[in-house]
């Protein structure tokens, strides 16, 4: 077992390695609670996600292909990961923690990789990797040591390769009985893909914890089928949640111009994409196809629908025990890109009720937002140009 209790006298002794964080002190008015904006870490470049470390520290990936341990505001790299295919919007995308990781030290990373059969195409895959944490404090102390993901096994590839380099989805969520999720987009274009069962595209998978298929998934039982998916008829969720109290998995999907979605994910069901949608199509601001409806019986209405589009980016839910204002106890927190905001949410009796735009214009665009485990709003700017980093959201009294 990691002796990670052991770890913060040491790593404090460290600190004097680090640079101190970049400081801020700008605040920023909202309803019912001010806002700080304090830096984590800075000078990354497209940052996509970032998961927290048992001692505080974070893991940051680099959608070019960096996964980073940051401590004091400095990130390191990390170096195993798996190949990546860094071309449009693939990358190193997401990273999350095991539910056991504090005794098996294991991360799980989505990347874009290419088809050994024909560079031109990529999927999109998931692989594990275990961190050496009773190894780090000496590693961090000697900087000419290496941080290594060690045992790196590639566990899922999505089950057809395709062009354009768009619309991976890639978002991954931790269910109570330990299976993990991840959105797969509905790679561009052919978006009919995601109303095809047998195909991975546009959909929100169900694995167990090594990639293999869970024995009770949905469809798991059909021959017309690919047994991973969990829910189907999805465009491009970016944001991915299992809300800690009611073991509710949460979603929002990337429509196209316009029809961004809230929606409650379930099993078997299919959120109705490209037939069902209220965005319309980019060059002709028509209907996405002639045959696109705003609503069908058997497919799944949205919870909110945000047109014009966010476009929506990470998600997260604030504890009832929040440190901000009463008010935000158990609000929804959407991250958005074009946007450059977040969305706060307030749900009276399982409907959404509020919404306030906050940080709008702030940080630029939001790619991820997660709670610390000190109940903190965190939140991943995604704007390029080595300007891109992690933010504290603190409540300003």
């Amino acid at each position: 077992m990691y002796k990670l209790k052991y770890l913060s006298t040491i790593l404090v002794s460290c600190s004097i390695l680090f640079a101190a964080a970049p400081a801020s002190s700008e605040v920023v008015r909202s309803e019912y609670q001010p806002l700080r904006l304090v830096n984590v870490v800075d000078g990354l470049h497209h940052t996509w996600s970032f998961a927290f470390l048992p001692e505080g520290d974070l893991l940051v990936t680099e959608r070019p292909g960096r996964l980073n341990w940051v401590r004091e505001g400095v990130p390191r790299q990390i170096v195993g990961i798996p190949e990546v295919t860094a071309r449009g919007q693939g990358g190193l995308l997401d990273v999350s923690l095991h539910p056991e990781f504090e005794d098996n030290g294991l991360v799980y990373l989505t990347f874009s990789r290419a088809n050994p059969d024909n560079p031109d195409e990529t999927a999109v895959a998931l692989a594990r990797g275990e961190l050496d944490l009773e190894h780090f404090p000496e590693v961090i102390v000697d900087e000419m040591r290496e941080l290594r993901l060690h045992d790196v096994e590639e566990i899922f590839v999505q089950n057809r390769y395709s062009q354009p380099g768009r619309h991976y989805g890639s978002r991954l969520a931790w269910l109570p009985d330990g299976t993990l999720l991840m959105s797969v987009g509905d790679r561009g274009a052919e978006p009919p893909r995601a109303q095809d069962l047998a195909d991975h595209a546009g959909s929100l998978l169900r694995l167990n914890d090594d990639g293999s298929v869970p024995d009770d998934n949905p469809f798991i039982e059909r021959d017309d089928a690919a047994p991973e998916i969990y829910a189907y008829g999805l465009r491009n969720i970016q944001g991915l949640m299992v809300h800690p109290d009611t073991g509710e998995i949460w979603a929002t999907d990337h429509g196209p111009r316009g029809g961004d979605e809230l929606n409650r994910i379930e099993a078997g069901e299919n959120y109705g994409w490209p037939k069902v949608s209220l965005g319309l199509d980019y060059r002709t601001q028509e209907p996405y196809f002639d045959y696109t409806e705003r609503h069908r019986e058997g497919m799944v209405d949205p919870v909110i629908d945000w047109t014009p589009s966010m476009p929506p980016s990470g998600l997260a839910v604030l504890p009832e025990d929040t440190p901000y204002a009463d008010q935000w106890s158990g609000n929804f927190l959407a991250g958005s890109l074009r946007a450059e905001q977040v969305r706060r949410v307030v749900f009276r009796d399982d409907i959404p009720v509020h919404e306030e735009e906050l940080i709008r214009g702030e940080l630029g665009r939001i790619r991820d937002v997660r709670i610390g485990p000190d109940g903190i709003v965190h939140v991943a700017t995604d704007n390029g140009g080595n300007q891109d980093g992690v933010w504290r959201l603190e409540p300003a009294r």
